[in-house]
Order: structure tokens, then sequence, then C-alpha cells
């Protein structure tokens, strides 16, 4: 028997109804702000995808417990609102929802219970959707083990769709799929992988309320990520005090620049850095960057002449040989007068400043957002920072010895 269904596009954020409920992306990434939209959007997908009898889906979450009370609800909700509970057979108990028109069936599924999603298996046909919802939650290899059921005859693509509000920068996630984003998107599709950010502002159904709750957000953690939807810090990470801007209009009047080299070549990258340091504001803005494997020196040397002109160039100093060769090549170069305690009070000077970061500067922008401090095996912060991935904060501290020295920080015990 068919069904001539007509739904109003009210119904819909319109957000989603332009880049969801089409969407045929192999993998396919809704994230962003709390009360966006997300999961009450997919759930309405998910009903009306199983209503016209083309898929079957499987929803997880990391915690078999937490299904009941959070999907399961909301495609059941989904169901109601698009009025066609005459044609769906809910069974809360066993967690299946089954369109009685078709066979096809909605399962739900914790990954707690690895024995389970092995053996899981709809009524009619294969799974050809797997919506895992809150996906920051679940490890990396349960995600990947559930890619590969989505396996079998089907005459629709298959669709491993995840859903989050963004955490930290270091998330597996993050480091998977986000290549392809530029913070500017809302939305973005490539090689089969599509990712639509939303926030509340794209949810028609808020209250006044709900959005003052948002808005009025005092922790700056939970407002850049529960009300703006970005990847955040937080925890054990060292900097929290700096964003990325354009200040290109006015970088032109910058005077005070301050140049840093950290060596590498094969495993560790050369990196240098280029900054203006407004005293008064104590404000720094980093402007320009190196961060390259496999240069000599005389190869790096030209690079750095040609961003720091005749200014001095402060270097790493476990490096002589090096700083001598950038010498004979041209470089204003010097020694940074590195001793016991420099790191520490490096990172203490630069956790006092506001620090605006160019667009263009993605590396340091990576390094800075992951940079933390190391934790026991208890989860306790420990006063010593990670030595990974700090290869242009390093060269910014050496860059900035001088200032530090002026403002009472000294770069040794």
């Amino acid at each position: 028997m068919g069904i001539n269904l007509e739904i109003n596009p009210s119904i819909f954020n319109p957000i989603y109804l332009k880049y969801q409920l089409k969407n045929n992306n192999r993998y396919q990434i809704y994230f962003g702000g709390s009360s966006s939209g997300k999961s009450f959007s997919l759930a309405q997908r998910t009903v009306l995808d199983v209503f016209n009898g083309n898929r079957n889906y499987l929803i997880v979450r990391n915690v078999q417990g937490t299904i009941r009370r959070s999907c399961l609800n909301e495609v059941t909700k989904a169901i109601s609102n698009l009025k066609l509970s005459e044609y769906f057979q809910v069974n809360k108990t066993e967690m299946v929802i089954t369109c009685t028109l078709n066979d096809r069936q909605i399962l739900f599924c914790g990954l707690d219970d690895p024995e389970k999603i092995k053996s899981i298996t709809p009524k009619r046909g294969v799974i050809t959707d797997i919506w895992v919802e809150e996906a920051t939650e679940c490890e990396y290899k349960a995600v990947k083990q559930l890619d590969k059921r989505l396996r079998g005859i089907s005459k629709v693509t298959k669709r491993l769709t995840l859903s989050f509000n963004p955490i930290l920068r270091d998330h597996w996630l993050y480091k998977d799929y986000f290549s392809i984003w530029q913070e500017d998107n809302k939305y973005i599709e490539k090689d089969n992988v599509s990712i639509l950010k939303t926030t509340y502002k794209d949810n028609k159904f808020l209250t006044s309320d709900d959005i003052a709750a948002l808005e009025n957000e005092s922790d700056p953690y939970y407002y850049e990520v529960y009300t703006l939807g970005n990847w955040g810090v937080l925890g054990a990470v060292i900097f929290k005090n700096w964003k990325v801007e354009d200040f290109t209009e006015i970088e032109k009047t910058f005077d005070n620049h301050r140049h840093g080299v950290d060596w590498g070549f094969a495993d560790d990258p050369f990196a240098y850095i280029k900054s203006h340091y407004d005293k008064r504001r104590k404000r720094l803005y980093i402007c320009d960057e190196i961060e390259v494997v496999g240069l000599l020196n005389d190869e790096s040397a030209p690079l750095v002449k040609e961003k720091a002109g005749g200014s001095r160039v402060t270097c790493d100093s476990s490096e002589p040989k090096s700083v001598a060769e950038f010498k004979k090549l041209r470089v204003n170069a010097k020694s940074a007068k590195k001793g016991p305690g420099s790191i520490e009070y490096g990172i203490k000077f630069l956790q006092g400043l506001e620090i605006i970061i160019h667009p263009r500067c993605q590396n340091f922008k990576n390094e800075i957002s992951k940079y933390k401090y190391k934790e026991d095996k208890n989860g306790n912060i420990l006063p010593i920072p990670v030595d990974k991935d700090n290869h242009l904060i390093d060269a910014l501290r050496y860059s900035l010895e001088d200032d530090m020295k002026s403002t009472g920080v000294s770069v040794l015990k």
C-alpha cells in the first residue's frame, strides 16, 4: 500500500532542509552548539527515510543506558510530530521501531555492547545508515568498526552520520575529518564527506528563555563550545588567552616586530615565527610563520631573511653552529639565553598577554590549541609542559626574551 505523504516544510529548520534531508555523502558530520536542532532534524530524516521504504537505521551512543532517554525518545517524538504514529510500531523494551508498511526498521544499541552490535540485523534488507549521536563520547576504533558494518547489497547509498557538540581540538574527530574545514564555513563537502555547523541561531523553535540561557553563558569554554559551536580548549591546555583574527588592515602600522627560530630538520620541523608586541596593551600579534621539515640552513636562511629583513632573529642556542651559519648567510641571528626555568618563565609571560593570531598562521594556531601540561595517572595536572608539537611556541619564547626581562620575568632561575 502506497501512502501519498505531504509534509509542510515549516516543520523543519531551513538549514537542515537544505543541507541534510537529501544528503547522500557517505560520511556526514553535523556539529555545533547546543540546542541547534541537530538531533531533532536527524530524527525527522530517519523517520522519513524508513517510512519511504528505502533505508534501515542503526542509531548508537557510546553507552546503551543513555539511548532510551535521548535518541529513542527523539525519534518517537519525530514520528508523532510527522503524524505517522499509525504506521510505526515502537518496542521500547527491545529498542526497535518498525514501519508496519514495509518492515523497515530503526534499531538502537550502545557501543558498550559490542557483541550485540556485531549480530544486530534488520528484519528486511541490510543496515543502510548508522547514526552516531554524541560522537565525541566514542572511541576511534569503535566508530571505524561501525563503518565496516555498512555492507551488503542496497539500492541506496550507505551513510555514516556523526552528530556532536565539539569539545577539544585534539579529539580524533577533529584530526580525522576537519582538514577540509574552514572556520567561516557553515557547510562544506569534499571527497564524499560533508560537514554542517549549526548553532542555536539555526533553530527557529527555541523560546526566548532558551536563547537567553545560551547567550548569557559566563564560562568562556562553555560559551565557545555550547553557544558558538566552536572546538574548545580546556583542562590541561596551557593557553586559553588567544583568538584568530584577520588584522591585515592594521598590520602595516606595526613597528615592534619580534623574530624567533627553533631548529629542526628530520623528525622536528624548522620553525620561524614573526610577531608584533604591543607593550602598552599587553597584546601580541602573531603575524607570520615558517614550519618545514627537511630544510638545510642555506635553504631556510633566505626564507627568514625575506620575512625578517635586517631585524634581529633570536635562535635556539642548542645549535651554535646553525646560528653561526645563519650569520654567514646574512641573517641577523643571535642565540637565546636559555637556562633552568626558562620554559616556565616564558609560558608565564605569554599567559599574561592577549594573543591574536592571523589566519595565515595555521601551524601556530594548531600548536597553541593543543599545548598542554602533563597529567599523572589519576588525571591530576602537573606543572610540566608536554614537550611535543611546540616548535613555533619555543621560537616565540626565544624572540621575546628581552621583553620578559623588562617586565620582571627572567628567563633564568
